[in-house]
């Protein structure tokens, strides 16, 4: 495989658990490909994607460069979890070499003890026990060392190999081993987080179905798999069984399980036209679904796919310790020489004492917990705002939302529900509530017009009997007339009851107020009157102003809503949800100026929109936030997080989510180098042995990992 490529190249790496993985594979591919940009790393699914566009290289040169690295590679196969066709050695090698290390290491110690006490000796037989020890520890990570020495570039790796190999140089053979020992076990738990936070998100993976019952043409039913149903087509699911595909209920009802997908936490009802899920769990009826989405383009593939790719964005706090701990390993090796080299040369120090000191302070200053604490943190952040329906994009969009101070809002869709409702019926002139709505039900029943659809839904859901009209016609852009129970009926807006010359000046004023607040106005009447009014208005979701109320306690200074709407409407909905400023009649490129000086004046602005429209803002925001259930695919697209249930109340806990994850990365940075702090000051004073210093920084990691994974349980 040596072709130039114009597509980035994917592969699997095995054994990238960590940044130290990155660091070695950084080391040998920037000088081949030019660029660090040019590199995305996603720890979580052990993958990496190559950007080789304009480059004169193969992808040979690549898997040169990582075969240098002692890492293995293969073409990414397509999925986004981790493949499982790995050997029996390859799945549990860090397990054996650790056990290996840790038995020897402590016969080694039974035979010294039982051993003849006349002698300081290390007997033989536990010199070698110590040594299988000691190779165990040690095998995977020697090659590494060497290749950090021979690069001039010190890492954790040449860090612990110098240490063991210098306390087998001064005869300490069990504190060689235990530190040997110990480092291997911290490098287990490592890959043991990892592991953990990968099976996590690799839940998402096992949702959909491996196979969907598909209605052929004559009627028959056969077992296919989703990849090979075409989109249209007729999908039987049964009582309890996950929906395989995107569709739309065609026949039957049921209670959908959309947990997985939305986050909500009790079942939906679901009838003949509603919209289900790939990946959601039927309730207790038998569905009928024409599918709308192929598999590899339902919902829950977008959502795989964004989450495995959110792996490779890494947040600020990353960047942060990475940086960091480049520069900080090369600075303990040369402060660990001055210790060695300064004390015995200009005070007359033993050279033993020192030599042991800096040891000591090698081991101590291995940054193994301060490096594996940030992205341990931020991967189960991400996993557990997915199971809550919020889905975060990357790492780098996880700490944002603990900083914004202003919240741009489209209106409909987002604070509201985007469809019209009946709000009020207003019968005049001796007519009543229930016969109005029959007349408008019976004039709108056969129109696909929203409004249409809104009045014929209110009549039903009173249980009022609607029959069509006869001599039904549609008054191009005003309404429709009718004939009903042998008498005339027409239907329409306030421009065609003023057109028909019907209008009084107490009809004007009612009609009047009511347009003014934000509401739409179908007018009933016969040739006599005005039968009475039907107001509708595209009412604001029901959790929207205890969302909006959450938002201010959070800290958000201003939440705007930008919309596109008349400027009455979207007054009335703004005073109704508690939002502090709007802007009305707005065009897509308007939205995008108004995020532009809210981002001037705050900083940290996010914007939430549903439509087409929204994703220049989206884009523009400094955070992008998607309502992701009913949300066009190019908002979705383009944001970078997506609310999958359509929940508003997930912002505000979304704030505190994100708040929480950096208070615990923060927690562990601190305690990481406090530990380190602590053991400095103790080997300067000589109280510090190897031993425990390696064992503190395994308790170190042990304690910042279980920290950072408390956030899988948010």
């Amino acid at each position: 495989m040596n072709q130039v490529l114009e597509e980035p190249l994917q592969l699997r790496i095995h054994g990238m658990d960590c940044a130290e993985e990155v660091t070695l594979l950084k080391r040998e591919l920037v000088p081949v490909v030019g660029s660090e940009e040019r590199l995305g790393f996603d720890v979580l699914n052990g993958k990496l994607l190559v950007d080789m566009s304009d480059l004169d290289i193969t992808s040979g040169d690549v898997l040169e460069a990582i075969k240098r690295t002692g890492l293995t590679s293969e073409l990414w196969q397509g999925t986004s979890h981790v493949s499982e066709e790995q050997s029996f050695w390859q799945k549990h090698q860090r397990l054996i070499l650790t056990t290996v290390s840790g038995l020897f290491g402590l016969t080694g110690l039974l035979v010294q003890l039982v051993g003849d006490g006349k002698t300081e000796a290390v007997p033989l037989t536990s010199i070698a026990l110590y040594g299988i020890g000691i190779v165990a520890g040690l095998i995977t990570v020697l090659p590494k060392a060497w290749r950090s020495l021979i690069s001039l570039r010190p890492d954790m790796n040449l860090l612990m190999s110098v240490a063991v190999v210098g306390a087998v140089l001064i005869g300490e053979w069990f504190e060689g081993a235990t530190v040997a020992f110990l480092f291997s076990f911290s490098l287990l738990l490592e890959s043991w987080s990892v592991g953990r936070a990968r099976r996590a998100i690799a839940s998402l993976m096992d949702l959909s179905p491996p196979t969907a019952h598909l209605r052929g043409g004559g009627g028959e039913v056969r077992d296919v798999a989703p990849n090979d149903v075409p989109v249209g087509s007729t999908v039987i699911v049964r009582p309890g069984e996950k929906i395989p595909l995107d569709g739309r209920i065609s026949k039957g009802a049921s209670s959908v399980d959309q947990a997985s997908i939305t986050g909500e936490s009790v079942p939906v009802e679901k009838e003949s036209g509603g919209e289900v899920f790939a990946g959601t769990i039927n309730g207790d009826g038998l569905l009928e679904i024409v599918t709308t989405k192929a598999a590899d383009d339902t919902t829950l593939a977008r959502i795989i796919k964004m989450v495995g790719d959110a792996g490779s964005k890494r947040s600020p706090s990353e960047k942060w310790v990475e940086k960091f701990a480049a520069v900080y390993t090369p600075v303990v090796m040369v402060v660990a020489l001055l210790i060695l080299l300064v004390p015995p040369l200009a005070f007359g120090g033993e050279w033993s004492v020192w030599l042991y000191r800096s040891l000591v302070l090698l081991v101590i200053a291995c940054p193994c917990a301060l490096v594996i604490s940030t992205p341990v943190s931020v991967v189960a952040s991400l996993a557990a705002a997915a199971r809550n329906g919020v889905l975060i994009k990357g790492g780098v969009f996880v700490e944002l939302p603990a900083h914004l101070k202003a919240i741009a809002m489209d209106k409909t869709g987002t604070l509201t529900q985007g469809a019209p409702k009946v709000v009020d019926v207003k019968p005049m002139n001796g007519h009543d509530e229930i016969e109005l709505l029959a007349r408008a039900g019976a004039l709108e029943l056969n129109s696909n017009h929203p409004l249409a659809r809104a009045i014929v839904e209110e009549a039903r859901r009173r249980q009022i009997a609607v029959s069509p009209a006869d001599h039904f016609e549609t008054i191009q852009g005003k309404g429709a007339s009718g004939v009903i129970n042998g008498k005339a009926f027409w239907l329409g807006s306030h421009r065609y009851l003023e057109e028909r010359g019907q209008e009084t000046s107490e009809v004007h004023e009612q009609l009047q107020a009511m347009q003014e607040a934000g509401r739409t106005v179908v007018v009933v009447g016969n040739d006599a009157h005005v039968c009475g009014f039907i107001t509708l208005a595209d009412a604001i979701r029901d959790e929207t102003k205890d969302a909006i109320r959450e938002l201010h306690k959070a800290g958000v200074e201003k939440v705007v809503m930008l919309t596109g709407d008349n400027e009455g409407t979207a007054k009335a909905i703004a005073a109704e949800a508690g939002i502090d400023e709007v802007h009305a009649e707005l065009l897509p490129e308007d939205k995008v100026a108004a995020v532009e000086r809210l981002v001037k004046q705050h900083e940290y602005v996010a914007m939430i929109g549903d439509g087409v429209n929204d994703a220049p803002a989206l884009a523009r925001a400094s955070l992008g936030l998607a309502m992701g259930a009913a949300g066009s695919d190019a908002a979705i697209e383009t944001a970078d997080i997506a609310l999958m249930a359509d929940d508003l109340s997930k912002l505000p806990w979304l704030i505190h989510h994100s708040r929480r994850t950096l208070s615990i990365i923060r927690q562990n940075i601190v305690f990481s180098l406090a530990v380190k702090g602590l053991f400095v000051i103790l080997t300067f004073a000589g109280f510090a042995s190897l031993w425990a210093a390696i064992a503190a920084d395994m308790g170190a990691s042990l304690l910042v990992i279980g920290n950072g994974l408390r956030l899988l349980k948010s």
